[in-house]
């Protein structure tokens, strides 16, 4: 992709603060916030709510139920989420009390404390089933990586979207056999980690690369999305993190990377292959994620699975974001 005027704000000292963790820096009291019994008497009473007045998901709002304790504890994972490590799980829901389905609905309202849920398709899908499909990956089919079991480098999702969510939640109903862990890692850190190594190849990822839209899109659109991996307004550093898609973007329009963008590539790539700079979670049943997503990239290790489909690898995905139209597009 042709370059773009040298004009273009870019980071260049090292970020400091709670933001630019290292796992050597950080501890599980960072990022975990407890279940309170205060909060999980609320839970059960809007449960025995819902199981005697059942509404669809959707139009579920958390001002329809007492939840006071459960606000307080959602307001802490935003303290993390905006000023923290940027990344918090709450421990956890009671999931031998209630069905999946009712989990996904407690999840849905604790979510909706946060931000607003919206569509994760262009058809209007609001949850996301993290699970193996079988499916294949291949350029330009849709396929996501989520429905596959193989390993998931660093990302921030929706990359390839020009409203990607502030806030990517995922629920665990069933974690994987063997694998299958979570890790995460700082936009910061990742910055940081880069301006030391090759501050020559840094202004790069502040320049457009094309991301495979995954199929998401409107007939006679273009199959690619043109951004920049690093965008810094002068106060705030953002990133789409996506080396996949952007390796299938450039293949979907059958343009050979210059030396250049794809040393700058694979700069970042070693980057993710150094584990001193990410965590690693080990998802329980229960458990809730939240990572602000344009400040930590997540991935998962590859995992096995079990043979019995109710045993499966199974997280339930939303996003949450306020700016913009509910819509996929934003």
């Amino acid at each position: 992709m042709a370059g773009v005027a040298a004009s273009i704000p870019m980071l260049s000292e090292p970020l400091t603060g709670r933001a630019a963790w290292s796992r050597t820096t950080i501890a599980a009291s960072d990022w975990t916030v407890p279940v309170t019994p205060e909060c999980l008497a609320e839970l059960r009473a809007a449960l025995r709510e819902l199981r005697r007045a059942p509404l669809p998901l959707f139009v579920l709002r958390p001002e329809e139920f007492e939840l006071d304790a459960c606000r307080e504890m959602m307001g802490r994972v935003r303290e993390i989420l905006r000023d923290g490590v940027m990344f918090a799980v709450v421990d956890r829901l009671p999931m031998d009390e209630m069905s999946r389905d009712e989990a996904v609905q407690l999840y849905w309202l604790l979510s909706s404390l946060l931000a607003r849920p919206v569509a994760q398709k262009l058809n209007g899908q609001m949850l996301y089933d993290v699970l193996d499909t079988g499916a294949k990956l291949k350029p330009g089919s849709g396929i996501r990586p989520t429905v596959t079991n193989v390993d998931l480098t660093f990302h921030n999702d929706n990359s390839y979207n020009t409203s990607p969510p502030e806030v990517v939640c995922l629920l665990c109903l069933h974690p994987a056999k063997a694998g299958g862990v979570s890790r995460v890692v700082s936009v910061a850190t990742v910055h940081n980690a880069l301006l030391e190594r090759c501050p020559d190849l840094l202004p790069r990822l502040y320049r457009p690369f094309w991301y495979d839209r995954h199929a998401e899109y409107h007939p006679g659109e273009d199959p690619v999305f043109a951004a920049p991996v690093f965008e810094y307004d002068g106060g705030t550093l953002k990133a789409r993190l996506a080396c996949s898609e952007i390796y299938a973007g450039y293949a979907l329009r059958g343009e050979r990377m210059d030396n250049e963008t794809g040393a700058a590539l694979d700069a970042v790539q070693s980057v993710f292959a150094t584990p001193d700079l990410y965590a690693e979670l080990d998802f329980r049943p229960g458990q809730i994620q939240f990572v602000n997503n344009r400040a930590t990239g997540h991935a998962r290790t590859e995992f096995t699975d079990w043979d019995e489909p109710e045993r499966k690898r199974h997280l339930v995905r939303m996003w949450l974001r306020d700016a913009g139209r509910r819509g996929y597009t934003g």
